[in-house]
């Protein structure tokens, strides 16, 4: 395949990485599918370290001046600031992206965000730094938060523009198996760590090696991914308009109603997504329960969440992404009736509790961007894309580890579940006032 590199939304800089990368390859979708995985996988990766971190590490470390209790709150209040920072950061980003090209935009993004991450590493203890180190802690995860408004690359769309018709429900969930898969990885590495270290060593510096490894995969995956933004096929794309970015302002006035229903749309899956990954860590390891023992539970866990993120394809194009969906949110409300009461009833209720917790995720997760994607036009639809994935992130995920926490420790375990419902109740919601997504079409 030979394609003319078109000089539009290029720096002389992102013309010659295509020119050296993208001759004479031809872009498959099993190259994007692979891109795709390792470039959401690391970004998991990030995620979750900083969130098990979240639980075992800051509220001694950063936080030792309160309770055990108010120190996790105010590790999970910092957590939330990259959800609060990922906005703004995405509107820098496209505009980099407009004026000088994805390959720049993504560079700056993915060092930015393995920058910040290692840069956690060399936190210094409260004990040493006093309040300066609660505020670099802050400082570094709204770095986090403000890159991660940049990674948006396009290759979850490019991966859908090239899926059979029959097939685009299976190949719709191929960019969520990042997130299993990072915190499987996430998880082995701390509960490795706990085990072969004394509890001494591993807050002094054992903690801070995860941190190190998230700059490495980064580096790995950006070169995977700017491999394959350099091919014909996605200068092809670039051409056509289907994978250019457009004005923020454009996309509110053009597709605005699509932004805001697609934004509430996942919210079951994006509460669900934290309340069976960070918050029950939080639990159970404020009620005196080893960490490295939920750890090993969270890996089986990831282990069936990526299963049944794989089963949602084959399920989505048979009913349609909308009807999984909708179910899916319809079983995460029964779920909210009576699992979180099982985190107080010991290891078997935990075990129930994450095995039927990550089983509904992967099946709702799955789907939960594809259905969303696919209802923009295609001139519009890299951008309607990445703002509607973050403002369901803001909405649905980046205060729910902070709210399930306090309401369980306030209220008990019923008003997680409460907290659970209202996700699902938006979910149907929208699904429900946006019919344009019915059938085997969506």
């Amino acid at each position: 395949m030979v394609a003319t590199l078109s000089t539009t939304n290029s720096t002389t800089l992102e013309r010659d990485a295509r020119l050296i990368n993208a001759r004479g390859h031809e872009v498959r979708p099993s190259d994007i599918a692979v891109g795709v995985i390792i470039g959401r996988a690391s970004e998991f990766f990030d995620f979750f370290v900083y969130a098990i971190a979240s639980v075992i590490v800051f509220p001694a470390v950063i936080f030792p001046y309160v309770d055990a209790l108010t120190g996790t709150l105010y590790s999970f209040a910092v957590f939330a600031l990259a959800f609060i920072a990922r906005p703004f950061g995405a509107l820098l980003f496209v505009w980099l992206d407009r004026k000088h090209g994805r390959g720049v935009k993504l560079t700056i993004a993915m060092f930015l965000l393995g920058g910040s991450t290692a840069a956690m590493a060399f936190l210094p203890a409260y004990a040493q730094a006093g309040g300066l180190a609660v505020a670099l802690l802050a400082l570094f995860r709204l770095g986090q938060g403000f890159a991660q408004g940049g990674t948006w690359d396009g290759l979850p769309s490019l991966l859908s523009l090239n899926a059979p018709h029959e097939k685009r429900g299976f190949y719709a969930m191929i960019p969520q198996l990042g997130a299993p898969i990072g915190l499987f990885v996430a998880a082995a590495v701390f509960a490795f760590l706990l085990t072969a270290l004394s509890p001494a060593d591993f807050l002094d510096w054992g903690w801070r090696y995860p941190f190190f490894v998230a700059f490495v995969i980064n580096v790995v995956a950006l070169f995977a991914r700017l491999r394959l933004i350099s091919t014909p096929e996605f200068e092809r794309l670039y051409e056509s308009q289907e994978l250019q970015p457009t004005p923020v302002g454009e996309l509110f006035r053009e597709e605005g109603r699509t932004v805001i229903l697609g934004a509430f749309a996942p919210l079951a899956s994006f509460a669900l997504f934290h309340l069976v990954t960070v918050f029950p860590l939080s639990w159970v390891v404020l009620k005196g329960e080893p960490a490295e023992h939920f750890l090993v539970i969270e890996l089986v866990g990831a282990v069936v969440g990526l299963i049944s993120v794989v089963l949602s394809g084959y399920i989505a194009d048979r009913i349609g992404r909308r009807t999984l969906l909708g179910v899916s949110a319809a079983f995460i409300a029964a779920y909210s009736g009576f699992a979180p009461q099982l985190l107080g009833t010991g290891s078997t209720g935990e075990w129930v509790y994450m095995i039927v917790g990550f089983i509904l995720l992967g099946l709702s997760f799955g789907q939960s961007s594809g259905a969303v994607n696919s209802s923009f036009s295609a001139r519009r639809r890299y951008t309607g894309a990445g703002t509607t994935a973050t403002a369901s992130w803001f909405i649905g995920a980046g205060f729910a580890p902070l709210a399930a926490l306090f309401l369980a420790s306030h209220f008990g375990l019923l008003s997680v579940g409460a907290y659970l419902l209202s996700g699902a109740v938006c979910t149907l919601a929208a699904l429900g006032l946006n019919r344009e997504w019915g059938g085997k079409e969506a």
